[in-house]
């Protein structure tokens, strides 16, 4: 009997560990959804861009993605953000999706401008930078090292 007392001792005090780590893995990342004013952005694709993605001014989280939809009429995928209410942004602002590394999460980069307008809450970011997959630029690089020339179609 002792020993399954002990035994109960220690896991309830590896689940208090574990739960501390996990309390402080939580305020530390930053996984929290960021409350501010939504603003749109369109871009022709967003590569695995979800729901909750961070959205990062010069790599400092500023706010997350709170939906992505398609536009019905134009097909492009509109993402709706939420940037925390301290951050103004110029309307001349640039939103690029970007990657946390060559197989790592997607977030959305803010690039701010230098226009003394601001986006009002509900508006758009009107200058966007589409997500770029790893096939489109071995792709492009394959095509500019071969001189950029179609040599299935050509004559000897």
């Amino acid at each position: 009997m002792g020993r399954n007392a002990v035994e109960t001792v220690m896991g309830a005090a590896v689940l208090l560990v574990a739960g501390v780590f996990v309390y402080f893995a939580y305020n530390t990342a930053e996984v929290r959804a960021i409350s501010g004013y939504e603003i749109n952005a369109n871009f022709y694709k967003v590569g695995g861009l979800t729901k909750g993605s961070d959205v990062r001014i010069s790599g400092i989280k500023v706010g997350t993605v709170l939906e992505t939809k398609l536009d019905p009429v134009t097909f492009d995928a509109v993402v709706t953000l939420s940037v925390s209410s301290e951050i103004k942004l110029p309307v001349d602002t640039q939103a690029t999706i970007a990657s946390s590394g060559l197989m790592g999460d997607k977030y959305i980069s803010l690039e701010a401008g230098n226009a003394k307008e601001f986006i009002a809450p509900g508006g758009k970011v009107a200058s966007t930078k589409d997500f770029r997959s790893l096939e489109d630029q071995v792709g492009e690089i394959i095509f500019l090292a071969t001189g950029g020339e179609n040599k299935s179609s050509g004559g000897l």
